[in-house]
């Protein structure tokens, strides 16, 4: 299972307009991906690698300055948001650091003043990835058998959706640093990497790595629709399988602020973490 890996989905035909043979095979790729990993890779999907390569490079130059430095890029202590540089609390089982940012314009976001080049290259890769989110959420859609707007359309503010930088910090002999066990809890997520890899799935209760490849995005298909909305199966899917939801209707803001309790407030247990399965019918 080692050796095993996500399947790698060639974007280009949704960039063109006549390869409809193309669009097809992706199509089908992306359903069986879905299906049996909730993740699959992404080429020729329209982010400039370049910038991606950019961006890593820049991240890597700021994550290196000292602990003064990088502070001066974090929130004030009574920001609605933790927005900019931040560490993850002393209690937590997830050893990083990191760099988070709402779309740009957003009047949450800080950003560190060097490398002076930093906020222009996070702004255009935020951008970028925006644009590919788009089609991507498009292309989810048709693949569940919806209008292609459907995802689009339900999440019409984009105002929430955010990027953050990542570095982990090295193991211990005592700790596995980095980020545990989890469950992304939005609709979409991007991840791309540096060589130093690490991202792994969960499948058939075995971890299969990512191999980082230049260039390519890995697509986590994540719990539920991004934003402040009602979350519930849909009637669509339960009528078909003729089988009744496995999870009850939820607010999406109200999970957003579970998972983050897991954080900030890590449990005695992996038992008792917050996940999708909080809201599942037992009766």
């Amino acid at each position: 299972m080692a050796d095993v890996q996500i399947p790698t989905v060639d974007l280009s035909p949704f960039f063109t307009q006549d390869d409809e043979a193309g669009k097809k095979k992706a199509m089908e790729t992306i359903t069986k991906a879905c299906s049996e990993y909730g993740f699959f890779q992404i080429v020729n999907h329209g982010v400039p690698v370049d910038l991606l390569q950019r961006a890593l490079e820049l991240s890597r130059i700021f994550f290196e300055f000292p602990s003064q430095e990088k502070l001066k890029s974090s929130a004030p202590p009574d920001a609605p948001l933790p927005t900019g540089y931040n560490t993850q609390p002393q209690q937590s089982p997830d050893k990083n650091e990191y760099l988070s940012m709402f779309p740009p314009g957003s009047s949450f976001n800080v950003f560190p003043q060097n490398p002076p080049q930093f906020k222009q290259v996070l702004e255009d890769v935020f951008s970028n990835l925006t644009k590919t989110a788009l089609v991507v959420e498009t292309i989810v859609s048709q693949c569940l058998g919806l209008p292609k707007n459907f995802l689009t359309e339900f999440n019409q503010d984009r105002s929430w959706d955010f990027m953050a930088a990542l570095r982990y910090f090295p193991a211990t002999e005592s700790e596995n640093n980095g980020f545990t066990q989890h469950e992304d809890g939005n609709c979409l997520s991007f991840v791309f990497e540096d060589d130093t890899g690490g991202l792994q799935i969960l499948k058939d209760g075995k971890w299969i790595p990512i191999i980082p490849t230049k260039g390519t995005l890995v697509v986590n298909l994540g719990d539920v629709i991004q934003g402040d909305k009602w979350v519930e199966p849909l009637p669509h899917f339960t009528h078909h399988i003729g089988k009744p939801p496995i999870y009850r209707g939820f607010r999406y803001s109200e999970y957003l602020q579970l998972k983050l309790r897991n954080k900030t407030h890590p449990p005695t247990s992996p038992q008792d973490e917050i996940r999708i399965t909080h809201y599942k019918i037992t009766s």
